[in-house]
């Protein structure tokens, strides 16, 4: 696979066809292949980059903390490293939306438009934190499992958590590949990120709000109420699928994302 050395670590990446950038950020706790269904189908229409994230996958952990900032800037590095100097639309998943906020926030010219995936835009409530800092002291106690092992009933639909073991089983290989040090690295990240609601609420850039209409870990209502806050933003909510929607309806994800970079201009 490509590997790109940054600052302090080797990252690897996948990048498929041309066209309009379209940088996709995988969420918590996860890596590229997370995205697979997108970059086998949109690579037609633009030019797919897909990182593992440090300590993801089979990129490098590096010695730096998970904050969404330090992500963030990975990801603008690898986008340096790539020779790309336009604009790029971002899609983020979950903690990838958290990321693709920060990347607004730091370096905003740099953006063509964002796509938000079963994320939301405020910071951790009191119980979010409280429940983060459960989870760290579990994971450091007893390693990853128990952490996979709560994570799975609630990351995808419940239909398909019941009739479809094929992908449980291949959400859980995902997870089950991330080590314990990254997942409280990542814990630890999350809890310290600020609240990106204000920061898109003033934002000009084409926005796509898509979410699963049975996410079970951020509620439906939240996403759609990101869109109102958003000038102009898109909103879709896919039937039958849940935190992880791009995985559980891929063809209907990858064509609201199709319809979205088509409206976007490029040169």
């Amino acid at each position: 696979m490509p590997t790109v050395h940054l600052s302090d670590f080797a990252l690897t990446y996948e990048q498929r066809g041309s066209g309009l950038p379209l940088l996709f950020i995988h969420g918590y706790p996860l890596h590229r292949f997370l995205w697979e269904p997108q970059w086998n189908s949109l690579s037609a229409v633009a030019q797919i980059i897909v990182p593992d994230l440090r300590g993801h996958g089979e990129s490098e952990p590096g010695e730096a903390p998970h904050s969404m900032e330090v992500f963030a800037k990975d990801c603008f590095d690898l986008i340096t490293a790539l020779g790309i100097t336009s604009p790029v639309v971002v899609c983020g998943l979950s903690m990838g939306g958290y990321i693709a906020m920060a990347m607004q926030r730091i370096e905003p010219q740099r953006i063509a438009g964002l796509i938000l995936a079963a994320t939301r835009s405020s910071a951790d409530s009191p119980e979010g934190k409280a429940s983060r800092e459960k989870s760290i002291h579990l994971a450091q106690e007893k390693g990853s499992g128990p952490i996979i092992e709560g994570m799975l009933p609630r990351i995808l639909a419940p239909r398909n958590i019941a009739t479809r073991p094929d992908l449980v089983n291949h959400v859980k290989q995902i997870m089950a590949s991330i080590p314990t040090t990254t997942i409280i690295k990542d814990l630890q990240g999350m809890i310290e990120r600020p609240d990106s609601t204000k920061l898109l609420a003033i934002s000009s850039k084409p926005t796509l709000i898509i979410h699963g209409a049975d996410d079970q870990i951020v509620p439906l209502k939240e996403a759609h109420a990101l869109s109102q806050i958003i000038p102009g933003a898109q909103f879709i909510a896919l039937p039958e699928a849940g935190h992880l929607l791009n995985l559980e309806q891929p063809d209907q994800f990858n064509l609201a994302v199709s319809q979205f970079i088509k409206s976007i201009p490029y040169e």
